[in-house]
């Protein structure tokens, strides 16, 4: 081999052992506000059977078929999903490019060049429309190439390296952005659905009332045209009534909207998406707690903060790397010739190979002003870590403070519904014999819906919160980096 071909070999070689290093700092996760326990689980029992464990399909939880196929119509038709996803394929696209850099560029040049030179007075006409070039005639040529040419970036200074790292662990914390986005649709959706049944049972519960409140209407009326009571009971049981069976018509309003919000959740118009009602409201569930260590690597706002630490800690070395010097090997060889027909021959051919050293000497302090930016941006993303984390503990003890709290707030309630009902029992009975006035039997009626009306809003408050804390602790992600394709 020629001495000439073989530098460029050994330089090639000494380049790829000294690439076995890279600059800048290695990634260690920043530490962050950890604890041993949640400090409002204290007393909560998660429920011992393995069925009720988190897994992917956490809706599954409160055993509804129906809510089960919106999940799978959100998880194929959601606009924000699809977003999500998109975003996720560019942060795909922009990783397999970085890994591009790390292989040779190979390239085909071919062409044609005209070219002329001088010119002047000395091109004489003649009669016979020939014209004759003297010595300071323009001079006209044609050149025909045909190159290879080959253009490798060694990585000493694994500054390549750090960019693959820094755009791979961008690539994970868009699939944990895009898994956070699948989780807070699929919540909003299942808080919906249940506050839309619960809507439903407010709805079952003021047609009973207005059935009740219709026959104290006839009853009140009875008496009057008996001459028992006064015209005043008709009037007070009418507007009572009246008020109630306006109050349904106004669940109806609030029920359209849920219904609304559902249908843009799947993906389709509100006007293509009804949803009969029904008089069955799912089951709180048992939720499990993960315990708190674990809620670092279930939820995917938290795997996201981290991957962008890490992305921005590979680029403090991409950075630092622009200290040194780039090396790049190239390769080039084809054919050149001034006439077609001699254009491909053994004598035409041409060829160049060579290292080229690229080095920054003065640039007025660019490249330090590039390495403090990236510095300081990695101390935001570690901020932005360490405070994900934190709200991630807040919401998950906030929705364990919440649910603990309603559930003995629905105990309190349960006791004052039934002392309730049995008075509103009594109360009618009394009436019925003369012995109190109308005016009393409004009260407890009153009361008695209100405390049925606050047990349902009770209900849907537990559920509503149940299916948070379930988001709060991650809902069914896995940590998976490569993201379910959407289906059509």
């Amino acid at each position: 081999m020629k001495p000439s071909l073989l530098r460029p070999l050994c330089l090639a070689v000494a380049a790829l052992t000294l690439g076995a290093c890279a600059i800048g700092p290695d990634y260690q996760r920043p530490a962050s506000a950890e604890s041993l326990q949640f400090k409002q689980a204290a007393g909560w029992k998660a429920a011992a059977p393995a069925d009720t464990q988190l897994r992917g399909n956490w809706w599954e939880l409160y055993g509804d078929g129906e809510l089960n196929q919106l999940i799978e119509r959100l998880n194929a038709n959601n606009q924000s999903l699809a977003s999500a996803e998109a975003q996720y394929r560019q942060a795909r696209a922009l990783a397999r490019g970085a890994r591009a850099a790390f292989f040779p560029t190979i390239g085909l040049d071919t062409g044609v060049t005209r070219a002329g030179q001088g010119g002047g007075d000395s091109t004489i006409g003649t009669t016979g429309g020939v014209s004759v070039s003297g010595s300071n005639a323009a001079q006209v040529s044609k050149t025909y190439d045909a190159s290879l040419g080959v253009s490798w970036e060694v990585d000493v200074w694994g500054k390549l390296r750090r960019q693959l790292e820094a755009d791979s662990a961008s690539l994970q914390a868009s699939a944990a952005d895009l898994a956070a986005v699948r989780l807070s649709q699929q919540s909003e959706l299942v808080q919906s659905y249940l506050q839309l049944r619960v809507l439903d049972e407010q709805k079952r519960l003021l047609d009973e009332t207005v059935a009740a409140y219709k026959q104290a209407f006839r009853i009140a009326e009875n008496q009057y045209q008996a001459g028992i009571v006064p015209r005043s009971d008709v009037t007070q049981a009418l507007t009572q009534l009246k008020s109630t069976e306006a109050d349904a018509v106004d669940l109806e309003y609030q029920r359209a909207q849920l219904e609304h919000a559902l249908a843009v959740l799947v993906g389709v118009a509100p006007s293509e998406f009804e949803l009969a009602a029904r008089e069955q409201v799912p089951q709180l569930p048992a939720v499990p707690l993960s315990l708190p260590s674990a809620l670092l690597e279930r939820r995917p706002d938290i795997a996201a903060a981290e991957r962008r630490v890490i992305a921005a800690n590979a680029q403090i070395g991409v950075a630092k790397a622009a200290y040194y010097p780039d090396l790049t090997l190239s390769a080039s060889g084809g054919y050149r010739s001034g006439s077609l027909d001699e254009w491909i021959s053994l004598p035409n051919r041409f060829w160049s190979i060579g290292p080229q050293f690229a080095l920054n000497l003065f640039d007025g302090g660019l490249i330090r002003s590039q390495v403090e930016q990236a510095e300081a941006s990695y101390d935001q993303t570690v901020a932005d870590y360490r405070l994900t984390v934190l709200q991630g503990f807040r919401e998950v003890e906030d929705y364990l403070v919440q649910l603990a709290v309603l559930e003995r707030e629905a105990v309190v309630q349960q006791e004052g519904l039934d002392a309730a009902r049995e008075s509103l029992r009594l109360i009618l009975n009394q009436y019925k014999a003369g012995t109190v006035e109308f005016t009393d039997v409004v009260s407890v009626q009153t009361s008695a819906l209100s405390s049925e009306r606050t047990r349902l809003t009770l209900q849907g408050n537990r559920l509503t919160a149940s299916v948070q804390l379930v988001a709060a602790l991650g809902g069914g992600w896995d940590g998976v980096t490569e993201p379910i394709e959407p289906t059509e």
